[in-house]
């Protein structure tokens, strides 16, 4: 009888592959976090290491003026303070809309007439975009230009989360609504208090969705808000990076210029940009445990 040849190459499973798997997940996880670590190093050197280009990833002559002055500007805390609402307020209207999307959406024909209709509805939203001049002129239409509801309303429906949702309710067991519909119970009792409780990772998973979209835009403040007092941090940060800020020097009191002449423009943004990452960066790790979870298990299914 001929011997069946053993596999010896790596298997999925072995301690060679899980080294392997380690070295290559440390090394791209090293390169992801490089440029964070660079940007934090330049915000804490001085002036004339950051401009000469001395600055790795250790910083260079310690110092905090860099966050001493951000924090002394008025336009930067105004920012920021938009950007903590826009968020929490984005996120509440992103949630509750998706929540009630998803569910209908998950129930069977007889449930909800039309549900195909409704499904690909909101399906070629996502293949296909109108662009940006109608979804300008929508807007201005709508009389949100120049207003703080012209960050929240335009993205109030993110149809992919609600995907993610939906697919998730799918998934749960007939049984538990049907045993709940017959003690009585309607659709809004069903989906708050039997769906809701047991679907914590698709939930978190699409709320740190909403909340990076919210903090991390840029673009519709730009385009939609005239008055610099209303734009969110992102955008501040883009229009003092891309366009350098004139304004400084001939704003400044005899402390702020006292504090200029220990940074640059250089250390100035870094600091910047690096408080307004410090919100994600400190909510993520709290979230991270649910987010596989949470993508796997309202994933479509075949």
């Amino acid at each position: 009888m001929k011997k069946k040849k053993k596999n010896k190459g790596i298997r999925h499973g072995s301690p060679v592959f899980d080294v392997f798997n380690y070295i290559f997940l440390g090394l791209m996880a090293l390169i992801c976090i490089m440029p964070i670590i660079n940007v934090l190093a330049i915000s804490f050197s001085q002036s004339g290491a950051a401009a000469a280009g001395r600055v790795t990833f250790w910083p260079v002559g310690f110092n905090l003026e860099s966050y001493r002055f951000a924090f002394s500007r008025p336009q930067f805390i105004t920012s920021f303070w938009v950007s903590i609402v826009r968020t929490i307020v984005g996120l509440a209207v992103n949630m509750t809309l998706t929540i009630l999307a998803a569910y209908p959406l998950s129930r069977s024909k007889k449930e909800l007439t039309g549900r195909n209709f409704y499904a690909w509805f909101f399906f070629i939203t996502i293949v296909f975009n109108s662009g940006l001049v109608p979804w300008y002129l929508a807007i201005r239409q709508f009389g949100l230009i120049n207003s703080f509801w012209a960050l929240i309303l335009p993205g109030a429906m993110p149809v992919f989360n609600a995907i993610i949702l939906m697919n998730f309710f799918k998934q749960l067991p007939d049984e538990l609504s049907e045993s709940a519909a017959i003690d009585g119970a309607g659709h809004f009792t069903i989906l708050f208090k039997i769906f809701l409780p047991v679907s914590l990772p698709p939930l978190a998973t699409v709320s740190l969705f909403s909340m990076i979209y919210h903090w991390n835009d840029w673009f519709s403040g730009l385009v939609l808000l005239n008055d610099m007092s209303k734009h969110p941090l992102q955008t501040y940060l883009q229009s003092i990076i891309v366009v350098r800020d004139s304004t400084t020097l001939s704003s400044a009191s005899r402390e702020s210029l006292e504090m200029l002449s220990q940074i640059s423009d250089r250390t100035l943004k870094s600091a910047q940009i690096f408080i307004a990452a410090l919100p994600i960066l400190a909510v993520y790790p709290f979230l991270q445990k649910y987010f596989m979870k949470g993508l796997v298990m309202g994933s479509v299914k075949g």
